[in-house]
C-alpha cells in the first residue's frame, strides 16, 4: 500500500511544476533521450555504483547495475546511475580509511542535490559499505544495500587458499626458506581467482554482514557469492524492492534502531568478526543517533560465542561454505533470543519474519551455541593506563597462551622503524617482547592504515616462533591473525599514553580482565610528558588537511566531528529557483 502519491515525491519538486526551472529539468532529460513516460508518477531511484578498473572487488558491478535497472523498471521506477569513489582497499595509498568519511560526503551530497528519491547503494570491500550507509543515513532517504558477495575460494597446488590470512602464512614461510619463490608466485596467482571481495571473514564479509543485520540488505544477500547467478537475482531483487521503500516510505531512521545496532553487534561477535567493525559499527550507529560505545560492543562480545566456523577465526572453511551451510539467515536462526526479532527490515518484514524459514545445512561451518567455535565473541576492548579510551583484539584468531602476558617493548617510531626490526636476523628481540608500532593512527599514519598486522620478527621466525604479543594505534586487516593489540586510542601522534612508552618497559596484558597497562606510575608518565614534542602535521592544506582537523580517535568512530547527528541542525532540502 502506498504511503505517498507522486505529488509527494522529491523528484516531482524537479519534474512536475509548470514553470520555467522545471522546463530546463524535463528539457535536459530530454536531452539524454528520456521523456515523460521515463519519469511521470514514477520515483526516481539512484543507483549509487562504485565500480572503478581499480577497484577488483567490484568489478561486477558494470553487470550487476544492469540487473537493478531491471528490478527498477518492473517496479515501476525510473532508475538513474550514479558513479561515487570507489575505495579499493588494496591499491588505494595511504589507506583506503583516510577517504570514508569523503565518499560518505559524497554520498549525503549526491542523494540531497539531485532528483532522486531512493537508492541502491551497491559496495562491499572493507570501507565502501561504512561509507555508503554513513552517507545515505545523514540524507535520510529509503535506502536498499547491495553487497558485492566474496570470491570464490582461493587454490594452488589442491590447498584452499583464503584471502590474506594466507598471504601472511606463506609469506612467513617464504621468509625462512620453507617454500620456493615459484611456490610462491603459485599461491599469489591463485589466491584471489574471482571477483568479489575477500572470501575469509574479514572486514569485508564482516561489514556486508553487520549490514544486514542491521536490516539493510534482502534476507541472505550478504551470503551469496559473487559469481553466483543467485547474486544477479539479488541486484534485480534490490532494484524492485526500493521502489516500493519508495512508495511505503520506509527510511532508515525506522531501520536503524537501538535494536537493529545491538542485533549487527551480536551478528558481528558471532561471526568471528574483523576488528575493523568496532570502528565502523560506532561510526554507523552514531550516524543514526544510536550513541554506541566500545563498553557495549565488549559486554555482548563477552555473551555472544563465535558460532561461524570462517577463518581466521574458525580453522577449514570459507564464505562460499557459509553460503552453502545456510549463509547469514542459518546463522541469525542460531542465535534465536539473543537478536530481536520485532527488529524491521528493509524488506518490510521483521528480523524474525525474515528468517522463520532459514535451515543449517551444516552444523560444522554454522555451529550451534551449545557447540561454539570460541565461547566469547571475536573481539575483546582492553583499557588501562596505556589505552585510556581503549583498545582492542581478537582473542578468537590468536594463540590462547597470551590471554595473559607481561613482557618488555620494543618500540618502533614508524614503518620504516618496525622493517629495520623484523627484517634483522640478530635483533635484540625475544618472543616475550611486545614489539610496538606507534604514530600509526588516524592522525599519525595518516588515515589509521593496517599497519596492525605487524609481520613476525625474521629473528623469532627462524627461531619457530609464529605469533608475539604486537600492540599499535593502527588498524589490522579483517583476514589477519595473531596476538595484535590495535587501535589504542589516544593514539600516539596526538600525545596518547603510547607515545611515552621506551623499549624495555614492561608492558602488562590480561584478556579475560579488559586490561593493557605499562608498569610506569603517573609521576613517570608525566615527567616523560613534560619532554614529548608533538610531530609535525602531514597535511597543510587540502582534504588531508580537513581530515586532521575533523577526525575523530578510534573509540568514537573515526568520523568527522562536524557529520556527528548531534553536531548541528539537519540540512534542509535544496531550493528549486
Amino acid at each position: 500500500m502506498h504511503k505517498k502519491s507522486y505529488d509527494q515525491l522529491r523528484s516531482a519538486r524537479w519534474f512536475q511544476p509548470d514553470d520555467l526551472r522545471s522546463f530546463g529539468h524535463r528539457s535536459r532529460a530530454m536531452q539524454m533521450g528520456l521523456s515523460r513516460e521515463d519519469w511521470e508518477g514514477k520515483p526516481v531511484i539512484a543507483i549509487l555504483n562504485t565500480w572503478s578498473e581499480l577497484q577488483p572487488c567490484h568489478m561486477h558491478f558494470k553487470d550487476r547495475v544492469e540487473f537493478v535497472k531491471k528490478g527498477v523498471l518492473q517496479a515501476g521506477g525510473m532508475p538513474v546511475e550514479i558513479p561515487v569513489h570507489s575505495l579499493g582497499e588494496q591499491l588505494l595509498k595511504p589507506t583506503a580509511m583516510l577517504y570514508r568519511n569523503m565518499v560518505a560526503m559524497e554520498v549525503e551530497e549526491v542523494l540531497r542535490a539531485n532528483p532522486v528519491d531512493g537508492a541502491v547503494l551497491m559496495g562491499g570491500c572493507d570501507k565502501s559499505t561504512p561509507a555508503l550507509v554513513m552517507g545515505a543515513v545523514s540524507m535520510g532517504l529509503p535506502f536498499i544495500y547491495l553487497p558485492a558477495g566474496p570470491m570464490l575460494r582461493g587454490n594452488y597446488a589442491g590447498k584452499v587458499l583464503g584471502s590474506g590470512a594466507d598471504a601472511w602464512k606463506y609469506w612467513d614461510e617464504r621468509r625462512t626458506g620453507h617454500i620456493s619463490k615459484e611456490e610462491w608466485q603459485g599461491v599469489e596467482g591463485g589466491i584471489a581467482r574471482s571477483y568479489g571481495h575477500c572470501m575469509t571473514m574479514g572486514t569485508a564479509s564482516t561489514m556486508t554482514a553487520i549490514a544486514e543485520g542491521l536490516g539493510l540488505c534482502l534476507p541472505g544477500a550478504s551470503s551469496i557469492p559473487a559469481p553466483d547467478v543467485n547474486h544477479q537475482r539479488m541486484s534485480a531483487a534490490c532494484g524492485r524492492r526500493i521502489v516500493d521503500m519508495v512508495w511505503q516510505d520506509l527510511t532508515p531512521d525506522q531501520i536503524i534502531t537501538q535494536s537493529s545496532v545491538a542485533n549487527a553487534v551480536t551478528i558481528a561477535m558471532a561471526t568471528g568478526c574483523s576488528t575493523n567493525a568496532i570502528i565502523h559499527l560506532i561510526a554507523m550507529a552514531r550516524r543514526s543517533g544510536v550513541p554506541l560505545t566500545l563498553d557495549d560492543l565488549d559486554a555482548i562480545g563477552k555473551t555472544t560465542p563465535v558460532i561461524a566456523n570462517i577463518r581466521p577465526s574458525g580453522q577449514d572453511y570459507l564464505m562460499e561454505d557459509f553460503f552453502y551451510a545456510g549463509g547469514l539467515p542459518a546463522l541469525m536462526k542460531e542465535l534465536g533470543d539473543k537478536l530481536d526479532l520485532d527488529a524491521l527490515t528493509v524488506s518490510g518484514q521483521t528480523v524474525g519474519q525474515n528468517i522463520a524459514s532459514a535451515t543449517n545445512y551444516n552444523s560444522d561451518v554454522i555451529r550451534s551455541l551449545s557447540n561454539p567455535v570460541y565461547r566469547e565473541g571475536s573481539l575483546a576492548v582492553l583499557k588501562g593506563n596505556l589505552a585510556p579510551d581503549g583498545a582492542v583484539i581478537k582473542p578468537a584468531a590468536m594463540d590462547a597462551k597470551f590471554m595473559t602476558h607481561r613482557g618488555p617493548a620494543m618500540v618502533a617510531n614508524s614503518y620504516s622503524e618496525l622493517k629495520s626490526i623484523i627484517d634483522d636476523p640478530q635483533a635484540d628481540i625475544t618472543a616475550d617482547h611486545v614489539l610496538i608500532l606507534r604514530n600509526a593512527g588516524p592522525q599519525g599514519g595518516p588515515g589509521m592504515p593496517e599497519w596492525g598486522m605487524i609481520p613476525m620478527p625474521q629473528k623469532l621466525l627462524n627461531e619457530g616462533h609464529r605469533d608475539m604479543v604486537r600492540l599499535s594505534d593502527a588498524r589490522m586487516s579483517g583476514t589477519s591473525y595473531g596476538a595484535c593489540i590495535l587501535h589504542v586510542a589516544p593514539e600516539a601522534f596526538v600525545g596518547g599514553p603510547l607515545a611515552l612508552i621506551e623499549t624495555g618497559d614492561m608492558i602488562s596484558v590480561d584478556i579475560p580482565n579488559r586490561r593493557l597497562d605499562v608498569e610506569l606510575t603517573q609521576q613517570q608518565l608525566a615527567e616523560r610528558r613534560e619532554n614529548w614534542v608533538p610531530p609535525k602535521p602531514h597535511y597543510e592544506r587540502g582534504y588531508g588537511w580537513m581530515f586532521l582537523k575533523h577526525i575523530e580517535q578510534a573509540d568514537k568512530g573515526c568520523d568527522f566531528d562536524f557529520l556527528r547527528t548531534e553536531f548541528g541542525a539537519s540540512v534542509p532540502e535544496p531550493e528549486i529557483n
